[in-house]
């Protein structure tokens, strides 16, 4: 037998036991936690928040005791950054039973938009990132055109590790993108210099809506 026969034969080993093939697996997630580096002790929200606002990543945070308090949270940050009261919000139905009263919404994403406000279906502490699935209520592009992004994350969404996307995803039917955005967008292409919002916003805000029953 030639190697590339006995390698297509182990490949398509179909006499092993389904059993000894779930063994052999279960033994490598076993591994998996002694593999993971030190990133995410405690709490996986708490952990998120810190890696967000942290010098690695550099993105803002505002803590809101519920989703109800969004509007108020969007206002202040477009007040504080010295920004028109307009923002493009995801067709989203969480963020469209909300009282966006003194603020204008629209639904249409155009190039130089200002501001966004969207929902992230689940966040990741180990990395920061916020995780967008493609869809009828998740256009892709409000995540990548505006200048400002803010993004509400609800704590029980936030995941520990990476690779539990992998275990999320799995369950459902795949989107057209997914996609992790990490921080705002940022380059050194040119000169070495970090220049912000080439490729994407120039700045990323994260709302974060408190637990609804947080542990005493």
């Amino acid at each position: 037998m030639s190697a590339r026969d006995a390698i297509l034969a182990a490949v398509g080993g179909a006499s092993r036991p389904k059993a000894d093939l779930a063994r052999e697996a279960a033994a490598l997630l076993d591994r998996v936690p002694g593999l993971r580096p030190d990133r995410v002790t405690g709490d996986p929200a708490e952990a998120f928040l810190a890696r967000v606002a942290g010098a690695a990543i550099g993105a803002t945070a505002t803590r809101v005791a519920a989703l109800s308090d969004v509007p108020g949270a969007v206002r202040a940050y477009l007040d504080g950054h010295n920004l028109s009261p307009t923002v493009t919000l995801q067709p989203h139905p969480k963020l469209g039973e909300l009282d966006w009263s003194g603020l204008d919404t629209h639904s249409a994403i155009a190039v130089d938009e200002a501001a966004s406000v969207l929902i992230a279906p689940y966040a990741v502490a180990e990395t920061g990132s916020l995780v967008f699935r493609s869809g009828p209520d998740m256009p892709v592009l409000f995540a990548f055109l505006p200048l400002h992004c803010l993004v509400v994350v609800e704590a029980a969404s936030v995941v520990a590790w990476l690779e539990d996307c992998a275990g999320i995803e799995a369950k459902r039917a795949a989107p057209r993108n997914l996609n992790l955005i990490t921080g705002a967008s940022g380059t050194t292409d040119i000169e070495g210099a970090l220049v912000r919002g080439a490729h994407g916003p120039a700045s990323l805000h994260v709302i974060f809506v408190e637990p609804s029953n947080p542990e005493p």
